[in-house]
């Protein structure tokens, strides 16, 4: 019995964990992407796969490996091409690959056709996800790196985000610095950030952050991440008060 048990319930569990193959159109947009064939295409499957999904592989170790790889081809650029001093360049590099600046990029390429996620993820909104479609942008950049090397990674990062590069990104003093610094120059205590909600499921969480300084006022603000959340609302605050 348990072998007959074995053989009828075995190609149904082989079936359970094969994963779809790229589909053609998924396939051309990446060799576009990444500037030539793909090579071992189980690493860009891995790329595009949301742990919605319920496949034991998703996009996590390739986003760790991949922001590693953004920061260091940004770093790279930004000391080929910009001449400010360390300072300002660290100022840049943070706002260049930020979770924002990666989603924006994702959303710019049509990248969020092409990521695997589960039918609940994707109703919620997943694909239009700052959180998702940073970490699957990052996931890609990996999936680069692994299948080729870290010059055809870097020549993607620098494709991608060549107009974020020339452009305006980082340059600015960040919105939490400049509010910082206003509320001392107006002798005012420091603003002071609190979460006063969060909602939404895990994977597509949004937080409402609101800045207050004693004496001028308060602001909310909402985002995906906290951290943007707290940047919304400090730039929303200069903006009425400053």
């Amino acid at each position: 019995m348990d072998l007959v048990h074995r053989c009828k319930v075995g190609p149904h569990r082989r079936r359970a964990l094969t994963r779809p193959a790229l589909s053609d159109e998924t396939r051309d947009y990446l060799r576009a992407l990444a500037g030539g064939e793909l090579g071992d295409e189980d690493v860009w499957i891995d790329a595009l796969t949301h742990g919605s999904t319920g496949q034991k592989r998703d996009y996590e170790r390739l986003e760790f490996l991949g922001d590693r790889v953004l920061g260091l081809a940004v770093a790279h650029w930004l000391y080929v091409h910009d001449h400010q001093a360390e300072g300002k360049l660290a100022q840049r590099l943070a706002a260049l690959v930020s979770r924002g600046t990666c989603a924006d990029i994702a959303r710019a390429c049509g990248l969020a056709d092409h990521i695997r996620l589960g039918k609940q993820a994707r109703d919620d909104g997943g694909a239009d996800s700052d959180n998702i479609l940073g970490d699957v942008m990052e996931s890609v950049i990996g999936a680069a790196f692994v299948t080729g090397d870290f010059t055809r990674a870097s020549a993607m990062v620098e494709r991608l985000w060549a107009d974020t590069l020339s452009g305006k990104t980082g340059r600015s003093k960040h919105p939490k610095s400049a509010l910082q610094e206003w509320a001392a120059g107006n002798q005012k205590r420091p603003p002071r950030y609190s979460v006063v909600d969060t909602s939404g499921p895990d994977h597509s969480r949004s937080f409402t952050v609101r800045v207050e300084i004693h004496g001028v006022g308060s602001i909310e603000a909402t985002s995906n991440s906290k951290q943007d959340a707290e940047t919304q609302a400090a730039r929303k605050f200069i903006e009425t008060h400053g």
